[in-house]
């Protein structure tokens, strides 16, 4: 009976010392985002402004400034990883990613033709991104039910609707105005630059729905990851199940797509690296959520920071660890190679 607790315990010790060890990740990322730039600011000081006590210019730099783009780090970050945790289980693929399957492309696309039609605004913009994204997702769907609508069959075809939809936002570039096209190049990088405190609101609101609907259907979503088979045999409904989730995705890179423009490797690599920190055998999904704000504010202050005072996009960073990333997951199947 013991040996059979001691597993248990090491696990539950590790998810603890994991969870400490995200939050206090997170918690100091956040307090970098708010004390570090052109004008440093004392911690201390930090703290204070946020409650509206000190100078003023520090409570103006801090509140209007920084503490904006530290609280949409985390929203996107967590939006981007419960996307594509969300798109990897219901392909059972770790490549499902929507930047992968052509979902974020699909909203870039959106936000450029709105873009374009002289459409600004966060309820253009976002309604915009949300059409492109379902769009994308029709089409990847419609074009792979003849072969078979799940793995590897999604993923080369949504991998096809990529490119496909970049050659039409490539034109899209070309034939808008200088001022647009400007625009939507800077934009297309993928960045926290430059975003406001309006975009908050609807951030967190659409991480509250989409949260919402991942709680609800949570105990299904672990079994569709298992197979159709088993889900159906518990009642699960996993055709159900399935489009609760593509639809829930696509709320998520939306939204996060609208506000900071395409951010690539964050959907890709927080479920799976939440699956090997947190020791499960199905993706979990709140552990998803906190790995892809700890990434996504990683990514932020390194691209602010790497080269003061020049600020690169978020975006490019986040490419350069996606490649990296990559060169790991597929290091061992070279090692196998004949």
């Amino acid at each position: 009976m013991m040996s059979l607790l001691r597993p248990a315990r090491s696990l539950r010790r590790r998810r603890l010392i994991a969870a400490v060890a995200i939050g206090a990740s997170l918690a100091a990322l956040t307090l970098g985002t708010l004390t570090l730039g052109d004008l440093g600011i004392d911690p201390l000081q930090a703290l204070s402004a946020l409650v509206g006590v000190g100078e003023r210019g520090a409570v103006l730099v801090v509140q209007e400034w920084r503490l904006p783009r530290a609280v949409l780090g985390i929203l996107i970050g967590a939006l981007l990883a419960i996307s594509g945790a969300l798109f990897q289980i219901v392909t059972r693929n770790p490549l499902g990613s929507p930047d992968v399957l052509g979902f974020s492309t699909g909203a870039f696309t959106g936000v450029l033709i709105a873009m374009s039609s002289d459409a600004v605004g966060v309820l253009p913009l976002t309604s915009a991104a949300l059409l492109g994204g379902f769009g994308a997702a029709i089409a990847v769907f419609a074009l792979s039910i003849r072969t078979g609508t799940r793995g590897f069959v999604i993923v080369i075809t949504g991998i096809g609707v990529t490119a496909i939809l970049g050659a039409v936002n490539t034109v899209l570039v070309l034939r808008a105005d200088d001022l647009v096209a400007r625009s939507a190049a800077i934009w297309a990088t993928g960045s926290l630059n430059g975003v406001d405190a309006g975009w908050v609101a609807p951030a967190a609101a659409a991480l509250l729905l989409v949260g919402a609907v991942v709680a609800w259907r949570a105990p299904a979503l672990q079994l569709l990851e298992l197979g159709d088979e088993r889900a159906a045999v518990v009642g699960a409904r996993p055709a159900l199940t399935r489009g609760i989730a593509i639809g829930a995705g696509i709320v998520a890179i939306a939204v996060a797509t609208a506000v900071t423009g395409p951010i690539a490797f964050v959907a890709l690599a927080a479920p799976q690296i939440a699956r090997r920190v947190w020791r499960s055998g199905t993706i979990p999904l709140v552990p998803t959520a906190a790995v892809g704000a700890v990434l996504l504010c990683a990514s932020d202050l390194l691209a602010s920071r790497l080269f003061a005072p020049a600020v690169l996009p978020t975006g490019l960073v986040t490419l350069c660890l996606g490649g990296l990333y990559l060169a790991w997951l597929l290091a061992p199947r070279r090692k196998d190679s004949p």
